[in-house]
């Protein structure tokens, strides 16, 4: 087998030097634009019912607080309503729940606040003010069907039904557990992040030189993002799968903390 190369790894172009794709599959032009539509349509409804309701209470105050009234009603339907929507259902709005859609982290990870306000509030000027057209172009010009927003975010938008067929996902060595759980562990970057799990789930196939040189490198590069590094003589195999399920396990937890708050606010009402 020929030595592969760590490949030079863009937004667009998420594959190692093996050409090992991303594993979820984007979304196509058509159907984001259909999901985009049902977005729009269900934001300004949500708006004019908003201009209508809080205009009619100020109504018989002055114009400075029928003035206050819209501008709020303008940020709770254009930025706060899709924030708040995408971060509790996990990367769906209405448009994404109706066709079967769901927003990701570029490392295919789910996205969390910080995400879905940056496609939010870069989505109030590339949708609304400029009536969609830079979010077209962006999206036709990128493989992955990516409008400004999810570039500023670091996401982009999957097919969430379809059945997928993934590799199992990397176990923590039990010699290196107790380290990840004390570990400060950064955000990865994309490109690095993939590397590493594409590299974890090819890592038997490759040959004993490409494997030791592929690893060496990219636990050099993830060791950048950790803190304290793991004892001295652990193999940069074990290193790497210690660091990708404790991020994975972390993730978890802070999933099912937010269905926690979402079910105990369910039932408060």
């Amino acid at each position: 087998m020929a030595t592969p190369e760590l490949a030079t790894l863009t937004t667009d172009d998420l594959v190692t030097g093996e050409a090992v794709a991303l594993d979820l599959p984007p979304a196509g032009l058509a159907t984001r634009i259909a999901s985009g539509l049902v977005d729009v349509v269900a934001t300004l409804a949500l708006l004019t019912a908003l201009v209508l309701g809080l205009g009619i209470a100020a109504a018989q105050t002055d114009e400075a607080l029928i003035q206050v009234a819209v501008i709020l009603a303008v940020i709770g339907s254009l930025l706060v309503f899709p924030t708040a929507l995408e971060t509790l259902t996990g990367g769906r709005s209405l448009g994404k729940l109706a066709l079967g859609l769901r927003t990701v982290r570029d490392d295919a990870g789910p996205i969390s606040f910080h995400h879905a306000f940056v496609r939010a509030l870069v989505g109030v000027v590339e949708i609304y003010l400029f009536l969609a057209s830079p979010a077209f172009f962006a999206a036709l010009v990128s493989s992955r069907g990516k409008r400004l927003g999810d570039f500023a975010a670091g996401t982009y938008v999957v097919r969430d039904r379809v059945r997928l067929q993934l590799p199992p996902p990397a176990t923590m060595p039990p010699e290196l557990a107790a380290w990840a759980a004390g570990a400060d562990m950064a955000s990865l970057p994309t490109g690095l992040a993939l590397a590493v799990r594409q590299f974890l789930g090819r890592v038997h196939q490759l040959d004993p030189v490409s494997r030791a040189s592929v690893g060496g490198r990219l636990a050099g590069a993830v060791s950048e993002h950790v803190a304290p590094p793991p004892p001295p003589g652990t193999p940069p195999e074990a290193f790497l799968a210690a660091v990708v399920a404790a991020r994975r396990e972390r993730d978890t937890a802070r999933l099912r903390r937010e269905a926690e708050l979402r079910r105990r606010l369910t039932d408060r009402r």
